[in-house]
């Protein structure tokens, strides 16, 4: 477990990562909902920006920042029940990406399966930085350690995912892999 650094560092903290992170989709789910209702073009730019920004997020959390933050607060029940309910988010959000690369902007329950998932993340965000990041400060977790982990994970992912929108994959060919899945470090769960 990383411990609290003893000399400043060039690394970004992991909290000011991850929330930079939230700040650009909530960015998005907020153009999303200032969209013209016929700007489908718009709409699928902003689902899959959203969605390749969100799985990155979430690999990274997943990988590095939660297995961490579990370890600094192994004695904590109410840490750990964050950590689980943060999983199960995780969950319900990737299985809503997963449909939403599946689909068409002009899908019947597109921009209502778009909409649902900026709840979902919106309400996650609200965890986190109410409960979980204060949590994370106030342990010894080394933040900046943790950051740079995080930034070079994420540099790793977004070079072979791509953190702009991807090609997708049309219905007839849907035959989609998880690479963010490989080599996932967890705490003995699945993250799917």
């Amino acid at each position: 477990m990383a411990t609290k650094p003893t000399s400043g560092t060039q690394s970004q903290d992991a909290i000011e990562l991850l929330d930079n992170d939230h700040k650009e989709v909530e960015a998005l789910f907020a153009a999303f909902e200032k969209l013209e209702d016929d700007d489908t073009e718009e709409c699928e730019r902003i689902v899959q920006e959203a969605c390749a920004a969100l799985s990155v997020h979430a690999e990274i959390e997943e990988q590095i920042f939660y297995p961490a933050f579990r370890e600094a607060n192994e004695s904590d029940e109410e840490a750990e029940d964050l950590m689980d309910e943060a999983e199960v988010e995780h969950a319900g959000a990737k299985d809503l990406i997963a449909q939403l690369q599946e689909m068409e902007p002009d899908d019947r329950l597109y921009k209502a399966k778009f909409t649902v998932l900026s709840e979902y993340i919106k309400h996650h965000v609200k965890e986190e930085r109410t409960e979980i990041f204060p949590m994370a400060k106030k342990s010894d977790l080394d933040l900046e350690a943790l950051g740079a982990q995080l930034a070079e994970l994420k540099a790793e992912l977004t070079a072979t995912d791509g953190a702009a929108p991807k090609p997708k994959a049309k219905k007839k060919t849907a035959a989609k892999s998880s690479s963010r899945s490989n080599g996932a470090k967890s705490s003995g769960k699945s993250a799917r």
